[in-house]
């Protein structure tokens, strides 16, 4: 009798030790409070915050709406799973919603959301967990701040996509184990990630970049007005990367980016890719400092010439190399009809410099560039010194950089684009160094509200902030000229 009495007792605790909590699917919106009364032995409320100990699924036809600044821990591997739909917004004026782990030692697997289910998370703060694994189409996230994630329910990215037009925007990536967003080598994803702040992701320091996406089928991936920050000490982490290794298709646009100190800038690998690379900013992405493994500023690859790659309007500056074109690789850097209006300065290694290097035997159209910012008088011949192609090795194409000229990338709008403004991010103050005779500063939330307007001094200002933690945009102007520069308020 002891004996049979003990190995029920063993089913028993088994039993229990598998307990999760599973909406009924009865049609029903579920705030945290509801939720927690289906079973408050799983998710209990201490009076200032919720813990889920054991995993929770949202049934197919129900909601966990969460309009409240609450903040939800979630045991140790324990995972959020929506089948149905997940709602967040405390709104912009308020705290945001917290969801972080109850052991930051050992994070909880974060939230899965399966085919067909909604996502939709606003105005939220998601830290030490194990990522978002996305599975749906109807996914958008903004206004959120995502750091310390590490690898859990999602093992490519902090959000993993699979497929669909999934919104991310707005957001703050920091620190997370992971890259910020990820999609597979075989899924067709055209995410829209706009006006994210991302910096020194990939702690883990694995061969990948911030931003690390596979193809996007016929629709169109943009990857716009984003802040790609590297971590020096990472130098293994790129800083975007679009690949296609299965035979599908690449469209995007690469847009109006800043993207400094990763191991590389921006990477297009793959046939069937056409892809607009126009108005980033893209410097010191030389973090490993190998110029056999990295270091461009864009990298361009292919096995057949398939590609259509037009860069336009790029400041390329402290790079290991420019441009790397190879294998069977193609771009269009500037026309006669549609000139290229890139910038080059300074990328280099070995002690020679290369703007572009074309390895490959195609010709090249790069007309209306400035290769050399420092020189922008330089002639054909101290241009060629900084273009590798058939010149200097007769089994490549040529370089036709004709046209040459700084244009409107003068020395002057050179000085606008980098005012000093520091730290960066920040907490309580800024400083703001104007040797270029602004004379108004205004402080923008990430929706286009204005919060502040101060006047500038020539020379050093200071400013007090007041600000919560985000995103912001800091709008300078003059008689003649303005000037928009994004501030990480930490």
């Amino acid at each position: 009798m002891r004996k049979i009495t003990l190995f029920a007792f063993g089913v028993l605790a088994s039993a229990a030790s598998y307990a999760q909590l599973t909406t009924p699917g009865t049609g029903q919106n579920y705030d945290l409070t509801t939720l927690s009364a289906l079973d408050p032995s799983i998710l209990t409320f201490d009076g200032t915050k919720y813990i889920l100990s054991d995993d929770l699924i949202i049934s197919t036809t129900d909601v966990l709406e969460i309009t409240t600044s609450d903040t939800l821990f979630v045991d140790s591997d324990k995972r959020i799973t929506i089948e149905g739909s997940l709602v967040i917004d405390a709104g912009q004026n308020n705290p945001k919603f917290v969801l972080s782990s109850t052991d930051t030692l050992n994070p909880a697997e974060g939230i899965r959301f399966e085919e067909f289910s909604i996502g939709s998370i606003k105005n939220s703060e998601i830290t030490y967990t194990g990522g978002l694994r996305v599975l749906t189409e109807d996914f958008e996230i903004e206004d959120s701040y995502l750091a310390h994630n590490v690898s859990g329910v999602s093992t490519g990215a902090v959000i993993s996509l699979s497929r669909g037009a999934a919104v991310i925007k707005n957001n703050t990536f920091y620190m997370n184990d992971l890259p910020a967003v990820g999609s597979g080598a075989n899924q067709n994803v055209a995410a829209q990630i706009i006006n994210n702040w991302i910096e020194k992701n990939c702690q883990s320091n694995q061969n990948r970049p911030q931003i690390n996406v596979g193809p996007t089928g016929t629709d169109t991936l943009r990857i716009i007005g984003n802040t790609i920050l590297g971590d020096r000490a990472m130098t293994m982490a790129g800083g975007i990367g679009v690949s296609n290794f299965v035979g599908a298709d690449i469209n995007a646009i690469i847009e109006a980016n800043v993207i400094i100190d990763n191991r590389y800038g921006l990477s297009v690998l793959g046939a069937n890719a056409n892809v607009l690379i126009k108005d980033n900013i893209i410097e010191d992405n030389d973090s490993q400092n190998d110029p056999n493994l990295g270091g461009s500023g864009i990298s361009l690859n292919s096995s057949d010439d398939s590609q259509n790659i037009i860069i336009r309007e790029n400041k390329i500056r402290g790079n290991i190399w420019g441009i790397t074109v190879i294998g069977q690789a193609s771009a269009d850097l500037g026309t006669t009809g549609d000139l290229g209006n890139n910038l080059f300065s300074d990328n280099g290694n070995n002690g020679e410099i290369f703007a572009i290097y074309n390895n490959t035997p195609l010709d090249i159209s790069a007309m209306g560039n400035c290769w050399i910012e420092s020189n922008q008088a330089a002639d054909s011949t101290e241009i060629e010194d900084v273009v590798f192609h058939n010149v200097d090795d007769v089994t490549l194409g040529t370089v036709d950089f004709s046209n040459w000229s700084c244009g409107i990338l003068s020395t002057d709008k050179f000085k606008l684009e980098n005012i000093n403004l520091y730290p960066n991010p920040a907490q309580n103050r800024i400083n703001i160094t104007n040797d270029s005779n602004f004379e108004t500063v205004e402080f923008f939330n990430i929706s286009g509200k204005l919060l502040k307007t101060e006047k500038l001094i020539d020379g050093e200002n200071k400013i007090d902030l007041s600000f919560p933690n985000g995103l912001y945009l800091l709008k300078f102007t003059n008689k003649e000229n303005s000037l928009t520069k994004k501030l990480m308020i930490k």
